[in-house]
């Protein structure tokens, strides 16, 4: 009877040490499950009935409500990693010092992790603004793509990417303009995804916008180099003869770059970044701060379907 005893003791603690051995995470594992079981003994906490609120004139019993639910992202905000691996990324978001999380991570060989409920906030987003939201952190779901930065996007990897977008935006009713690069609320700060990041292809697939073909080249009346804080004029006609091979008026459209780029959604209190941040995301060349006429172009375009 010992010996079985004995037996029995060992595989167990064999099969211990086997699970342990396959999951290198199983106590940050452990730790997530500790803190999760902890906020969700807050939200148990009926109203009224927080200790640290005794001094407030509650009424004579506590109502709650029957109208709520949990917090609904609004946005995805898609990230590179700029790490070596993605065992780095995964190490990375389970050490407390760090500070920073997300949501998703994938690999350049397409697997997905999940690191985070949807509905928990994460630490992805950091200081930044997109239109008049500057708590991203509290609104987004957030995406680390396992990439370091200046290499091209593995196929594989935006093929899972575009499945889980399409589940995310479903699931949550995202609406298609609120997909976006962690450099679109971060201009001057973050540059992530690099300009290999294929956002055209995203936006066909519904995930963000992307401008439309148009045949015509513009110009820009006038000096093209000029500050972007400069009210422009652009021709979008680019040529004066008519179909029937008349001369007729070019169509002159008078667009002001920082009054587009705030309406699509960045922050322009430091313009020169916010046009960096702009050409990132959709022009792909030339990071600069200039505005050249066929920049001028796209963003005249892309300002009609935000606005």
């Amino acid at each position: 009877m010992r010996k079985n005893h004995l037996i029995w003791v060992g595989t167990l603690l064999l099969s211990l040490l086997i699970g342990c051995g396959t999951n290198p995470y199983s106590k940050t594992n452990r730790a997530h499950k500790k803190q999760a079981r902890e906020y969700a003994r807050n939200l148990k906490i009926f109203p009224q009935q927080h200790s640290d609120d005794t001094l407030l004139d509650y009424g004579p019993y506590p109502v709650g409500t029957t109208n709520f639910s949990l917090r609904k992202p609004n946005y995805v905000i898609i990230h590179h990693t700029a790490q070596n691996s993605v065992d780095h990324t995964l190490k990375t978001f389970t050490l407390r010092r760090t500070s920073v999380s997300s949501h998703y991570v994938i690999g350049r060989d397409g697997k997905i992790y999940q690191m985070l409920n949807d509905f928990y906030r994460g630490w992805h987003a950091g200081a930044g603004k997109w239109g008049n939201d500057t708590d991203l952190n509290s609104s987004s779901i957030g995406i680390e793509l396992d990439n370091n930065g200046f290499e091209p996007f593995a196929d594989a990897q935006i093929e899972s990417l575009i499945e889980l977008l399409s589940v995310l935006k479903e699931r949550h009713n995202i609406p298609t303009p609120n997909f976006i690069g962690h450099a679109d609320i971060a201009p001057g700060r973050k540059v992530d995804p690099n300009p290999n990041f294929p956002w055209e292809k995203l936006a066909k697939k519904g995930f963000g916008y992307w401008y439309d073909d148009i045949e015509v080249e513009p110009k820009v009346i006038g000096d093209s180099l000029v500050p972007g804080n400069k009210i422009r004029e652009i021709d979008l006609n680019g040529s004066e003869i008519a179909q029937e091979g008349k001369e007729t008026d070019s169509l002159h459209l008078t667009i002001d770059p920082k009054l587009a780029l705030r309406v699509i959604g960045y922050d322009v209190s430091d313009l020169d970044a916010a046009i960096q941040s702009f050409k990132i995301h959709f022009i792909q060349k030339d990071i600069n701060s200039e505005l050249t006429d066929e920049d001028l172009k796209i963003l005249y375009n892309l300002y009609q379907k935000y606005f």
